[in-house]
Formats: C-alpha cells, structure tokens, sequence
C-alpha cells in the first residue's frame, strides 16, 4: 500500500491542518474535530453533518456560504462521537435552532440523536432529517433502512439556501424532507478502496467482475456482476433507480466518483445518463460531474437523481461558497 500519509493514526489530525491552512475562510477545531465558518453567521439556521472521513469532500468541503455551518468528521469510516457533534452544533447555533442532516447508517444516526438530546440541555432547539437515497439495498452492513449516499449533497445545498434566505427551522426541514424524497442514487464499484490503518482492499473482486450497488464504506451492494462497457453500467443504474421512483420532468444529475476514477471516464459515464434520461424525455435541468462523496480510492461510480421544482430549481443556483461548492458569488 503506498498511501500519501506520515502514519494512519495521524492522518485525520494531518488533514484537518491542510484544511486549516489552505480554507482561511474556514475554522478548525483539531481538538473536538470540528469544521466550521470562520465568521459565524448571523442569525440564521444552522446546518450540521457529519460522518466518517474517507468520503472527502463530505462534510467538510461543504461547509460555508449557501451549505452547511459546521461538520464533524470521524474516524475513516466511522461515526463522529456524540460530543463532537455536540461541539459543532453549538458552533453552528445563532439562536434560531439547528438542522442536523444525517446519512441514514446506524452510527451516524445514535450519535446525532444524542447529541441532539444534549444539545436541546443547552436550550438549542435541533431537528433532524436522516438522508436514505440509495436504492441498491433495503438493509445492508452498517444501515437498517436504505443507505444515506448522493442525496445528502444536494439536502445540504437546498436547505442551506433556505436558511440563508431567513426560513424557520421547519422550513429548512420540510425542503431538507423534500428533497431527500426526491432523490435516488445507485453506486458500481470496480475495484474497492483501501482503509489506511487497514493496509488492503475492503473486498476482492475478480478482474472481470464489479460491485453493483455498492455502498460508500465498501459495503456489499444487490449482486456481483460482470464488467462490461459504460453505456451497460449506467443503463443498469439508472434502470435500478427508475424502477424505484420513475425518473420524470426535470432532474438534477450528479455523476459522482468514487474516489479512483479518472474524470475522463466520469464524463464518458454522464454522455451515456444524459443520452438515457433524453430518451425517456427526462430534462436534465442541472448537473454535477465529479468527485462530492467518495470511498477513498475505491474506483466506479455512482449517480444521484433529484427531479426538481421550480422552488428547488432555484435554491440550488444561489449562491453558494464552500471548498466544493461555489457558484453565484
């Protein structure tokens, strides 16, 4: 394993410094591992998530201007603990409550929940909404429920519009519920990524053989399957997505890496959704081509479908400014 750290004990500390130097606009506590705005915002809203690192830029890349307030970040792979939630919810509060935007795996959710629990101790009125996007599997290895993937990204970029615009907590939730209604994603490995303190891929696969449906922890997705070319491997994903909710009207589309594809293949991959979602007469009104939620190196892909509204629409082009996100500024 060749991996650019000094040790895996201290890679999460290590990143959080490079966050630290290369985001001035950002604040970082190493010490409760926390990622905030540098400047608060004014009375507003706050947005928290959160989660285990290795899916870079998740959470913390989202952190700023239109996005998110805060974000605790976890071991890789694993849930960040109840108090470091805590630390970044109160880093978030202005005085008119907290949303906490949680992917649906058992860790994650517990933790928010109690750290909802003593946030509330702390007068700080918290609402959650738990993201469960991913079609592939119904239960899996970390999740009761669907998996919280993709959709995440775009809950965080459409409430974190609202509550810049002034809108109650309830309404940040209702459109945070909304949207997470609205979307589904579906993931394909091809080969899995590798955990630092671990030293070898999460799972094996044969030369000709991919994950279908694979979650961002390198969790087992429907079936193994054959490898075969991108125009089959995005048909299967976005067939695996309609059959689920029909993919209709408008949509926002992200084609998003795993960590280990070239963004060449990525494009080749988002040429075959759009020719499949035109086909359909499906309008691909917004889209994002890229590495947003990852698996450290694993390679593949997944694609996220959000059909959007007018409303919808429109909070996803304000402006936002975030290490991953910036437009409109």
């Amino acid at each position: 394993m060749k991996k650019l750290i000094n040790s895996p004990d201290s890679l999460i500390t290590d990143a959080l410094r490079g966050i630290a130097a290369a985001h001035p606009d950002l604040a970082v506590d190493a010490e409760n591992r926390v990622i905030s705005r540098a400047q608060p915002a004014a009375a507003k809203v706050g947005l928290v998530s959160g989660g285990g690192s290795g899916h870079e830029p998740l959470h913390g890349g989202y952190v700023g201007y239109g996005m998110l307030d805060a974000a605790a970040p976890g071991e890789v792979y694993t849930s960040p603990v109840p108090d470091q939630i805590l630390a970044a919810t109160q880093a978030a509060s202005t005085g008119r409550g907290v949303l906490h935007i949680v992917k649906n795996y058992t860790g994650d959710v517990l933790n928010f929940r109690m750290a909802a629990e003593l946030a509330e101790d702390d007068d700080i009125r918290v609402v959650s909404v738990v993201t469960n996007d991913d079609v592939a599997v119904e239960d899996s290895t970390f999740t009761a429920g669907r998996r919280g993937t993709g959709g995440t990204i775009v809950v965080e970029k459409i409430a974190g519009a609202a509550a810049e615009e002034g809108a109650d907590l309830d309404t940040v939730a209702r459109l945070a519920t909304e949207v997470n209604e609205r979307s589904r994603s579906f993931g394909i490995a091809l080969h899995a990524g590798t955990v630092p303190a671990a030293g070898t891929p999460g799972f094996d696969l044969a030369d000709n053989e991919i994950e279908l449906g694979v979650g961002i922890h390198g969790e087992p997705g429907r079936a193994r399957g054959e490898f075969a070319p991108v125009r089959e491997l995005v048909a299967y994903a976005l067939d695996a997505i309609h059959a689920d909710r029909t993919v209709s009207g408008n949509v926002l589309v992200i084609m998003n890496g795993q960590g280990g594809t070239p963004l060449i293949e990525l494009y080749a991959a988002h040429a075959e959704a759009a020719a499949w979602l035109a086909g359909r007469g499906v309008t691909v009104a917004r889209n994002l081509v890229g590495n947003y939620i990852t698996s450290l190196d694993q390679a593949g892909f997944s694609i996220t479908v959000t059909e959007l509204s007018d409303e919808l629409v429109r909070l996803w082009d304000a402006p936002v400014s975030t290490p991953a996100l910036r437009w409109g500024m």
